[in-house]
């Protein structure tokens, strides 16, 4: 069921793509109506792959995107998502 979805995702972002070559064959790219329908099918197309790649993501098929943890060096320090408090600046330091 879940490639049923991404195939669908990625057919009806085609779709869109196909428009604009016609609107580029027929020449109306020069018109205002032209402009318009291909930012509009523009639009259409990235929410499409965007859903596309959201789903492919949720499902790890794009795992070899993301850097392997044994590639990162020995002495890299490691990074834990903690916050670090900041240290208050000399100069802004009230007056006693």
């Amino acid at each position: 069921m879940v490639l049923v979805t991404l195939l669908i995702s990625i057919v009806l972002g085609i779709i869109p793509l196909a428009g604009i070559a016609w609107i580029l064959v027929a020449g109306s790219i020069t018109t205002v109506d032209g402009m318009f329908m291909s930012l509009i099918l523009l639009t259409v197309s990235g929410v499409f792959f965007l859903n596309a790649f959201w789903e492919a993501r949720e499902r790890d098929l794009l795992a070899f995107l993301h850097k392997s943890k044994a590639a990162a060096s020995p002495g890299a320090p490691a990074v834990t998502g903690k916050a670090v408090p900041a240290k208050p600046s000399p100069a802004l330091k009230p007056e006693e």
